[in-house]
């Protein structure tokens, strides 16, 4: 697989900014509590985060093709230099929350703002016809190792930080202006990019969302993509951080390396996820690693200890995240080319808005001493998507065979 100098930006964007979000999201929820707000509070602040990055995304999106998409990415990377900073500096509680709710972040330690659909959109002309499941495949990677090297330094820096005598805000506040330093970096990164990366005008009949064809069947992978995606939301990872520390006491030394390992596993689950499409092809294989991870969700708020719990939820991420690149290839698969970046927009603030609503209930069923509430609804719905998508798109034929390879 070879890719253009463009796509070579591309992955080193999404590097950058997944190593950033995967540190921020192991301190944020951490951060937030030191700083004196409730589990509750938490869980308002990180919906408020998602409703506002869902809304910003599908705006944005619409926008990119018109006012570039390397203004667009550009812009959003000063938006990640903005929060560091409001963070950091933010005396006043509302400071704090402005700047998490306005500027980029990202609860999940993964995706947050208008960069991937943009992204996935220019993928496909980065490689040739018969690699784009697999650039997919490796974009994906190129967003989890960074994301789990990421959790693993904020770990390894906070346990420095108070081997050194800093006093635990100090080491937090240390993070965020690193955080916002990648966000200037991250812009130039985003400058590299040619004018290739930009496109022609829409197409007259695409005005509507620029979909036009495809409407209706994206409409419906969006829909039942936010089911999913509102399942996820009970459990990103900021949460999660904050519901093994309530439940069984651990702390950053912990659960540094454990977030390390779920999304090592997810990367490694990412290059098998292409292997096996090709075998089995892009639908089955969403489906049939995606059943079995949720029901090993539901039995992580059942162990009786926290080396049980990391065990199962590694596990599940070792299947849980083999249907990413196949729903982003299935989905560029099923559009025309010119309705890829509103497919890839539409479908992606979809979801967002889905995943917003769900921090906040998260946040106050652990306040009842680490409820496992959000772990059975998360699997519960997860478990509903994968029959509902698997019923409703197994006899649906791509127009193109060659993307499945």
């Amino acid at each position: 697989m070879t890719l253009t100098a463009d796509g070579r930006w591309l992955f080193a964007g999404r590097a950058l900014r997944t190593f950033s979000f995967g540190y921020l999201s192991l301190a944020l929820a951490l951060y937030l509590a030191a700083r004196g707000f409730s589990a509750g509070a938490i869980g308002g602040i990180l919906t408020a985060t998602l409703v506002e990055d869902a809304v910003f995304t599908a705006l944005v999106s619409g926008l990119a093709n018109r006012v570039g998409r390397r203004r667009v990415l550009t812009a959003c990377s000063l938006l990640i230099s903005f929060a560091g900073v409001m963070l950091a500096v933010g005396d006043r509680p509302w400071v704090l929350v402005v700047g998490a709710v306005l500027g980029t972040l990202s609860p999940s330690g993964q995706e947050a703002g208008p960069f991937s659909p943009v992204e996935q959109a220019l993928l496909p002309a980065t490689v040739s016809r018969d690699a784009r499941t697999r650039v997919f495949a490796w974009y994906n990677v190129a967003g989890y190792v960074p994301a789990a090297l990421g959790s693993l330094a904020a770990a390894a820096w906070l346990r420095a930080a108070a081997a050194l005598g800093m006093e635990e805000l100090s080491g937090f506040r240390a993070l965020l202006w690193f955080y916002a330093a990648n966000g200037v970096m991250l812009a130039f990164v985003y400058r590299r990019l040619s004018p290739a990366a930009e496109v022609t005008a829409a197409r007259p009949d695409a005005a509507r969302l620029g979909l036009h064809r495809s409407r209706r069947i994206v409409f419906e992978l969006a829909g039942l993509q936010a089911v999913d995606s509102l399942a996820g939301g009970f459990i990103v990872q900021s949460l999660l951080v904050y519901w093994f520390h309530v439940r069984f006491g651990a702390g950053p030394e912990a659960l540094g390396p454990l977030f390390f390992g779920t999304n090592l596993l997810s990367a490694v689950s990412f290059l098998v996820a292409a292997r096996v499409a090709d075998r089995i092809g892009l639908l089955n294989t969403m489906v049939f690693s995606h059943l079995p991870s949720n029901v090993l969700l539901c039995l992580v708020p059942l162990a009786p200890s926290f080396p049980l719990a990391a065990v199962l939820l590694l596990a599940r991420h070792l299947l849980s995240q083999m249907d990413v690149p196949t729903r982003q290839a299935y989905t560029m698969a099923l559009v025309t080319p010119d309705e890829r970046p509103a497919a890839a927009g539409f479908t992606t603030s979809a979801r967002g808005l889905a995943q917003a609503v769900a921090p906040a209930i998260s946040g106050l069923a652990l306040q009842r001493a680490a409820s496992g509430l959000p772990f059975f609804l998360a699997g519960g719905l997860k478990i509903a998507y994968d029959l509902a998508l698997y019923f409703r798109f197994r006899n649906v034929k791509l127009p193109d065979k060659e993307t499945e390879s």
